[in-house]
């Protein structure tokens, strides 16, 4: 076969340009960081990068969701510690008027005080966190306990659904107390006000017994009805408390999987920067090397016997 000067020439040429195609892949991924800047450059790259980072985000969503879980339960907690407190305050003064040494004027003031502390109740199941009911279930747009403008309760519509949220694929979590066994004597009742079968009415039993004044036998009734509405409480929060150490269980296991898929997705895409420097070196040196022997491979022209 016979070699022309064209031949080597068109040689060089080509050789020369897939030098400056390698450098130039090496500086784009010198400047981005990445392997691949196209999904043409390494499709299995580009589909295995479009994997790992829908699994990431999927994690990031899961991780937001739990932050909404521990938002309904950090304040549904606090609300029923100070649902225990108003209680107990009550059964105290409970005890204090059982004693047949106070007078009608002491049990006005333990009535007043009683009072308020009903409507301190009312304010805790009408507890509202970033415009939701949190003690209404999925009626979170709607107040479980209506009241009329001097206070009183009007009507107590409680809805027990439980709040669903998935924290991680297949799991969900419930976000809510069951207020129905807080508040109301039955789950998804819908009570008239001074219900005897809600707290609300209970209350109101206690405060109608103290303004008769007489009735010492149903104050003493009224304190094992608030044994037993405190009791109620603490089993919510137990049952609340168990959900929240589930929900930190669930948040360590995403921490791990965001960790392991961030790692994997950098190691899919990102490129090791020492590896990436040393080839560009030697292809430089090799592209100094090819322009060197190319200059003496061209046919020398009229120009050079002339100098």
């Amino acid at each position: 076969m016979r070699i022309t000067q064209g031949m080597l020439s068109n040689n060089m040429l080509n050789n020369l340009s897939n030098s400056y195609s390698k450098m130039n892949t090496y500086m784009n991924q010198l400047s981005t960081g990445k392997k691949i800047n196209r999904p043409s450059d390494d499709p299995v790259i580009a589909m295995k990068g479009m994997s790992y980072r829908t699994e990431l985000k999927e994690v990031e969503q899961y991780q937001r969701n739990t932050n909404e879980v521990h938002n309904w339960m950090d304040n549904s907690d606090a609300a029923l510690d100070k649902t225990t407190q108003a209680l107990q305050k009550l059964r105290e003064l409970a005890v204090q008027a059982s004693n047949d040494t106070y007078d009608d004027g002491q049990r006005e003031n333990i009535m007043e005080e009683a009072e308020q502390l009903k409507e301190h109740l009312i304010d805790i199941a009408n507890t509202n966190v970033n415009g939701k009911y949190i003690f209404n279930g999925t009626s979170t747009d709607t107040k479980p306990v209506s009241t009329n403008e001097n206070g009183d309760i009007t009507k107590i519509a409680i809805n027990s659904d439980p709040v669903m949220i998935e924290v991680a694929n297949g799991t969900k979590l419930q976000a809510n107390v069951d207020a129905g066994s807080v508040f109301a004597g039955d789950p998804n009742t819908n009570n008239a006000a001074g219900d005897p079968n809600d707290l609300f009415g209970e209350i109101d039993s206690f405060i109608k017994a103290l303004a008769d004044g007489k009735d010492q036998g149903e104050i003493e009734s009224n304190i094992k009805t608030l044994d037993v509405n405190i009791d109620n409480v603490v089993n919510a929060r137990a049952d609340l408390g168990a959900r929240m150490n589930r929900l930190e269980l669930v948040e360590n296991r995403l921490s791990e999987q965001e960790v392991i898929a961030t790692k994997t997705m950098s190691e899919n895409e990102d490129i090791d920067y020492e590896k990436v420097i040393t080839k560009l070196t030697s292809q430089e040196s090799i592209h100094r090397a090819a322009l060197s022997a190319g200059s003496r491979i061209i046919q020398p022209t009229l120009m050079d016997f002339l100098r």
